[in-house]
């Protein structure tokens, strides 16, 4: 029956994605970590924020775990319909394979209508990075990037803790990466206090993401994308990257499609240096975003039958 429970959450995800009117774990969970960042910037300063940042990685994790726990035993005490419909509900919120899908068409139809500065602040909202001087072809490939790695940390590595431990492991994944995403910046800024975080999310993240990168290399495949390329480039680039999970996703796209990712970017005003991903040499448009959303689809598909297949083999 919990094979049911996780069906139903993935094709919440892929019929709903999240409306923004409704209430999400993801907010409480962002609104928790920027309140209690902002408590221990107060009490501890210099070298103690590496301290401070261990305390805000246990305290939010923890926090999410226990809470989503007792909300899943206090539903089944009282009925266990209203237990199915909170099981599958915060299994759901987890996935964001479709809003992600929807916020890169957003990017792909306004460059598309050549509206620049409005694509520059839609990219904006769903990289770190600073993007008010980029170029049409800076914005595709800056959401082609965000795509290819929340392929892996947004919708694979949430559907392999949800299948290890229920809406409880995946909500705790999701609190490694929200923080991650928040304060694991590599600036003066996050350097200390996101270090924790930063480190945890790695560790997080390993599995998941060369899982994802197989799966994106079967997707090539199924598409007719060079499913060839997408093998090799994400295995001789996966360490082109500054995280040691990121390059594998993003090696997969770039080499289905033909194209070069990565490079040099500006972080909060600060320059960081990466190297490349891929060998493509062909101008990035708005078409390998959407190739870039058949390839999420696909992979993410693939994933979950995988998963539910072993699944039900073991269970």
């Amino acid at each position: 029956m919990t094979l049911l429970f996780y069906t139903a959450s993935f094709l919440l995800d892929c019929l709903l994605g999240d409306p923004y009117s409704w209430p999400h774990p993801i907010k409480a969970i962002g609104n928790w970590i920027q309140f209690l960042t902002n408590v221990l910037r107060k009490l501890f300063h210099a070298k103690a924020l590496y301290f401070a940042g261990g305390l805000l990685f246990v305290l939010t994790v923890g926090m999410t775990g226990f809470v989503s726990w007792l909300i899943l035993y206090l539903s089944a005490k009282i009925a266990f319909w209203l237990y199915v419909a909170v099981f599958i509900y915060l299994a759901y919120t987890t996935l964001a394979m479709t809003c992600l899908a929807k916020e890169a068409r957003k990017i792909e139809r306004t460059l598309a209508d050549g509206d620049l500065a409005a694509a520059r602040v839609q990219v904006g909202m769903i990289v770190g990075r600073d993007t008010d001087k980029l170029s049409a072809e800076q914005i595709s490939k800056a959401t082609i990037e965000t795509v290819a790695e929340n392929t892996a940390d947004g919708v694979i590595a949430p559907l392999f803790y949800l299948f290890i431990g229920g809406p409880v492991l995946a909500l705790m994944y999701k609190a490694v990466n929200t923080l991650d995403s928040m304060v694991g910046y590599k600036n003066e800024k996050y350097r200390a206090i996101g270090f924790v975080s930063a480190k945890m999310d790695d560790i997080a993240n390993f599995i998941p993401a060369r899982l994802s990168w197989l799966f994106l290399v079967i997707a090539s495949f199924i598409l007719r994308y060079d499913g060839r390329a997408a093998w090799v480039i994400g295995l001789r680039d996966r360490k082109n990257h500054t995280s040691p999970n990121c390059a594998y996703p993003e090696g997969a796209v770039a080499g289905a499609l033909g194209i070069t990712l990565g490079g040099t970017h500006e972080y909060f005003g600060e320059t960081v240096v990466k190297p490349t991903i891929g060998s493509g040499t062909k101008p990035v448009t708005q078409t390998e975003i959407s190739q870039t959303i058949h390839l999420l689809y696909a992979a993410s598909t693939i994933a979950f039958i995988v998963f539910a297949s072993i699944y039900l083999i073991l269970f």
